[in-house]
């Protein structure tokens, strides 16, 4: 099991106080490209195909952006996998 699947599983099983760095490499690691707004603003948003997901900047991110980022990994392995549901 590399890294990336036990930080993936990690973070998986215990979607509380996940910092903004491990959550932004774990969105990066699946494809998903970065891109934050001129001006400092606090919000970070991730893209991948039609998939797009905002996520504030805080600390810790709240846990239900972590379950939305799951969900949305899991989704898009799927897809990738041709195993649409």
């Amino acid at each position: 099991m590399t890294s990336k699947v036990k930080e993936y599983e990690r973070i998986k099983n215990n979607p509380k106080n996940v910092s903004f760095v491990k959550l932004e490499k774990l969105l990066q690691a699946n494809g998903f490209d970065e891109s934050w707004p001129r001006g400092g603003s606090s919000h970070c948003t991730f893209t991948k195909g039609k998939m797009i997901i905002t996520i504030p900047y805080s600390k810790p991110i709240k846990e239900i952006y972590v379950k939305h980022v799951i969900e949305m990994i899991e989704k898009s392995e799927d897809i990738s996998d041709g195993k649409r549901s």
